[in-house]
C-alpha cells in the first residue's frame, strides 16, 4: 500500500494572491510539481464556516466563488474548473460523523477564493478534482485539531489535506508603503518553532494556547478564523512528519505567507 500523502497548511492571503504570485506562488507550483498525484484535494477553508456543524461539499462540477468585492475586473475573470470527488467527499463525511461532528453534505457549494486561489498555484491545470470542508462554528483550536485528526485517515486515500488561511491577518492594519510591521515576522518566528517541536515531540499545547503564549498573537489575529486551519492541517498530520518550511514572505506590511509542508514529499509512492 502506498504511504499517506503529507498535509499542507497554505496562507492564502489576499484574493489579489490569483494574479500576484509574489515569492510563495512559484515555490506552491514546484510542490505540486513535486508531490505524488493526488486522488483529491480536501481544503478547509475560513471562508466557508457552518453553525450547526461541519459541511462537505459533494458537488461533481464545484463553481467558482468569487467571494469578495472592490478588487480589479480580472480577478472575477479567473475560473478553476477543477472536478469534485463525490466519493471522496461522502467518505469525508462519513468519518467526521464517526469523530462526532455533525456533518452534512452540500450539493451545490463550489470553492471559495480561500480554496482556489492557492490551488491555483499549487495545480494550475485544474485537473485535480477538489472539494471543500467547512469550519463548523463555533470552534476553538482543540476542537480544530480534532476535525483534522477526523479527517487524518483519508491521506491513506489518495487526499492531499490542505489547511488554507494566514499566518498572520490583521486587515485593520493594511499597508501600501512597503513597510513591514515587526510584528508579523515576532508572530511568524514564533508559529515556525512551536509547529516543528510540535511535529518533533507531539505536543500540541503551546500551539492549542498561542493567544497567550505567542508573541503578538491577538494582534496577528483579532478573530481566530484564519489561524485554525494550521490547526486542522496539524491534526491530519503525524507526529514525526518532516516540517519543510515555504517562506512567502510578508504581503501588504501585515499578511505573512508562510506555508508548512508535513510529512515526506516520497510519501504515497509505491
Amino acid at each position: 500500500m502506498s504511504a499517506p500523502l503529507p498535509v499542507l497548511f497554505i496562507s492564502h492571503g489576499a484574493p489579489t494572491f490569483a494574479v500576484e504570485p509574489g515569492l510563495a506562488g512559484p515555490q506552491l507550483t514546484a510542490l505540486g510539481r513535486a508531490l505524488p498525484p493526488p486522488a483529491a484535494v480536501l481544503v478547509v477553508s475560513p471562508h466557508w464556516m457552518t453553525r450547526g456543524g461541519a459541511g462537505v461539499g459533494t458537488a461533481e462540477y464545484p463553481e467558482t466563488i468569487h467571494d469578495f468585492g472592490g478588487f480589479p475586473p480580472a480577478l472575477y475573470a479567473l475560473q478553476y474548473p477543477a472536478p469534485g470527488h463525490p466519493e471522496l467527499a461522502r467518505r469525508a463525511a462519513a468519518l467526521l460523523a464517526e469523530a462526532g461532528f455533525a456533518a452534512r453534505a452540500d450539493a451545490q457549494r463550489g470553492l471559495d477564493h480561500g480554496a482556489w486561489v492557492p490551488l491555483l498555484h499549487l495545480y494550475p491545470d485544474a485537473r485535480v478534482p477538489a472539494f471543500q470542508v467547512s469550519l463548523p462554528q463555533p470552534l476553538d483550536p482543540a476542537g480544530a485539531l480534532a476535525l483534522g485528526r477526523a479527517l487524518a485517515p483519508l491521506r491513506a486515500q489518495g487526499v492531499l489535506i490542505v489547511g488554507s488561511g494566514s499566518l498572520t491577518h490583521n486587515l485593520h492594519e493594511f499597508r501600501g508603503d512597503g513597510g513591514d510591521a515587526p510584528y508579523v515576522a515576532r508572530f511568524t518566528g514564533w508559529v515556525r518553532e512551536a509547529v516543528r517541536k510540535a511535529m518533533q515531540d507531539g505536543d500540541m499545547t503551546p500551539l492549542l494556547d498561542y493567544r497567550r503564549q505567542a508573541p503578538d498573537a491577538a494582534r496577528a489575529h483579532p478573530t481566530e478564523e484564519h489561524f485554525l486551519p494550521l490547526l486542522v492541517a496539524l491534526g491530519a498530520a503525524t507526529a514525526g512528519d518532516p516540517v519543510q518550511v515555504i517562506d512567502g514572505g510578508i504581503v501588504y506590511g501585515m499578511l505573512s505567507m508562510e506555508s508548512y509542508v508535513f510529512g515526506s514529499l516520497r510519501a504515497g509512492r509505491n
